[in-house]
């Protein structure tokens, strides 16, 4: 299967299936000498990972990631690093009953139509276990970045028609301590309260939210990014669009800006540099140096448990109820996800800068 890897310098590999073994990713291209150990991929599992969250599936996988190589004494080694999880806690057998229905709104069809052959486990590669792979790999993308004094953070935005009051958003030096400080990892305690009573409602109907995941990179210099067909912010949109569950990315003012005039949305300049932000720190495909703001526009999780029309794969049309273990809303595990590929997507450019510059 092509179209596993990401990037042009700091290149990601993502392998494994949701039921198989194990999952895991091979990072290559980090420098030499960036500081790196287990713990520090860890951490950001651990937020991807299934909580306590009334969103969040029952399916308790550790997480535990193993570097198998590519760090040496706590270092890297410049060579390709290599990570693993092992998926301890999948139940194959719910799946039994489906294997041969195509879900609604899931990649069963699709996969089935150009490989003719799919596995039916969870989803397989189409799963959003394989984002674990990712997570671990975007550990490694921040480390580096870390160096550059570049910092990506996500939090939920909003989910279902619920969503935070910037006028209740913390100082920017408090922001990731706020957003730590609820499962749902939302900056604006009022707004994440409302939002877990909407998910324990829609959940006893069977139902399921989408939601929005805001990214910011604060820290990042003026000129990366390249002109034409590799643009920072076609390249982080690429990335984020690569997430199963993202239908629509924003950058900056994103889809207002189409109603609005040009005198309401450039962002003029002074001596100390840009007045304002309209533009999500890149124009013309290459950052200001102001920061970086995106949205990742997510859909309802589609395993509901509720009747729905389909086919099988003889074509017959049938209906299915959905059980077992599955999040209400992809908010709040998929927000480590987006910040992880915006980590890798930024790390890229950053070392293709370099190259360029040295």
């Amino acid at each position: 299967m092509s179209g596993n890897t990401i990037g042009s310098v700091f290149r990601v590999t993502t392998w494994g299936e949701s039921h198989g073994p194990a999952l895991g990713a091979v990072v290559d291209g980090c420098p030499p000498g960036v500081v790196l150990n287990e713990a520090d991929i860890q951490q950001a599992l651990d937020r991807r990972k299934p909580s306590t969250s009334v969103a969040s599936t029952t399916r308790k996988e550790g997480d535990q990631v193993e570097i198998l190589s590519g760090v040496f004494e706590g270092k890297t080694t410049g060579t390709p690093i290599s990570l693993m999880i092992r998926n301890t806690d999948a139940r194959s057998s719910s799946y039994d009953a489906l294997k041969d229905v195509f879900r609604p709104g899931q990649g069963d069809f699709t996969y089935q139509q150009k490989y003719g052959i799919r596995d039916w486990r969870g989803g397989g590669r189409a799963s959003g276990r394989e984002t674990a792979a990712r997570v671990a790999a975007g550990a490694v993308a921040a480390k580096l970045l870390a160096r550059s004094g570049i910092d990506v953070i996500a939090y939920t935005q909003a989910i279902g028609a619920i969503a935070i009051d910037r006028g209740r958003m913390p100082a920017e030096k408090n922001l990731r301590k706020s957003v730590l400080a609820n499962t749902l990892f939302c900056p604006d305690a009022l707004a994440a309260a409302k939002m877990e009573k909407k998910i324990a409602a829609v959940r006893k109907k069977g139902d399921s939210l989408g939601g929005v995941v805001e990214v910011i990179v604060r820290g990042c210099p003026a000129g990366l990014g390249e002109p034409v067909f590799d643009k920072m912010d076609a390249d982080l949109a690429k990335a984020l669009m690569s997430i199963g569950s993202v239908k629509a990315v924003e950058v900056g003012d994103g889809l207002a800006m189409a109603g609005l005039q040009g005198s309401q949305t450039n962002d003029q300049m002074n001596k100390k540099g840009f007045k304002t932000n309209h533009a999500g720190g890149i124009l013309a495909g290459i950052t200001t140096g102001q920061q970086i703001i995106l949205r990742a526009h997510c859909k309802p999780i589609p395993s509901i448990a509720r009747s729905q029309q389909t086919i099988d794969c003889r074509g017959k049309e049938c209906i299915i109820e959905i059980h077992g273990r599955h999040d209400i809303c992809v908010l709040p595990r998929i927000v480590p996800v987006c910040e992880a590929m915006v980590n890798i997507v930024v790390a890229d450019h950053l070392l293709r800068q370099k190259a360029i510059s040295e």
